[in-house]
């Protein structure tokens, strides 16, 4: 408990782009920034699908990854929609751009915040929530549907996740809680359980777990990752849904995401949700039986309930 409450000071006390404003107690940027070594780490795997990146029509706040040919869509594949949350809740995504690519290559919409021009005698916003990410679905929704999109007719708005990283998890969670989400992915992050002695806060509690309407997916960078047993408490808590579990040995709490394409955590959120959204049974291998691709995997330490 110590470790997450430390770590929520950092996230209210960090800007983008690795810019402190204050230093966070028992929370340091080496811990913050720790990443598994390059060097023999497995590589990004990327989709059959040349990929593209586009700011959200209408100035609304977003970039897209997608993509580029867009004519087997919906006809000989689907394209779901992944809604991603940065990593000290920050509002400028472009940092993931490879890693949202990497996923958005299997043949996903991908979106998340980018900064917008503040009004006039406003400061610019420099962290996101999770109203955010509902925006981005209901813009999905709009473009779907909107007459001269490009888009039109080839969201798959019946298939949507959220995903985030660190603070990011947070969002993913807290918004997860809309009937339009069917999965999410919570990436080094971790929810902590309802406190009444504590002042209400802007971040969802465990709670929420019960208001999900889908599987998840808990993954987080080992023991050296200071969410570590956050979210292996968060595994623990969640007993009406399926959910995975894994953690990646040596990775900390950067992980992979800033690797070549995003590295294995590309390819691990890429499977979770060809899995689950384009009935991928290789894809779901990584996750599912005993003998699962992470299960037997000796860098990862994992476990899993209500998987097929």
């Amino acid at each position: 408990m110590r470790k997450y409450a430390s770590f929520l000071t950092a996230v209210s006390t960090l800007l983008v782009a690795g810019q402190v404003v204050a230093q966070p107690p028992g929370v340091t940027m080496e811990m913050i920034n720790r990443q598994l070594p390059l060097e023999g780490a497995p590589l990004a795997i990327p989709g059959q699908y040349t990929v593209t990146q586009e700011a959200a029509f209408g100035d609304a706040g977003f970039i897209v990854y997608r993509p580029i040919e867009l004519d087997r869509f919906p006809e000989s594949d689907n394209l779901p929609l992944l809604v991603w949350g940065n990593g000290g809740c920050a509002i400028d995504g472009r940092r993931y751009g490879d890693f949202l690519s990497t996923i958005a290559s299997h043949g996903f919409i991908v979106m998340t915040t980018i900064p917008e021009k503040p009004a006039e005698g406003e400061e610019a916003r420099r962290q996101a929530n999770s109203g955010d990410m509902i925006e981005a679905i209901e813009w999905a929704e709009a473009e779907n549907q909107r007459e001269g999109s490009h888009l039109k007719g080839k969201i798959d708005t019946g298939k949507i996740a959220l995903m985030g990283q660190s603070c990011g998890g947070f969002m993913s969670a807290g918004a997860g809680t809309d009937p339009r989400v069917s999965t999410i992915g919570m990436f080094n992050s971790g929810l902590q359980a309802p406190n009444p002695n504590s002042p209400a806060g802007p971040f969802a509690t465990t709670e929420v777990f019960h208001d999900l309407h889908g599987p998840v997916l808990l993954i987080n960078g080992g023991d050296v990752d200071f969410m570590y047993e956050t979210a292996q408490a968060n595994f623990d808590a969640i007993n009406d849904r399926p959910v995975f579990y894994g953690a990646r040995d040596n990775a900390g709490h950067t992980a992979t995401v800033f690797h070549p394409g995003g590295g294995e955590y590309a390819n691990v959120a890429s499977n979770w949700l060809k899995y689950h959204f384009k009935d991928d049974q290789d894809a779901g291998r990584m996750f599912t039986g005993k003998n699962c691709g992470l299960c037997t995997n000796p860098n990862w330490e994992t476990d899993a309930k209500g998987m097929n």
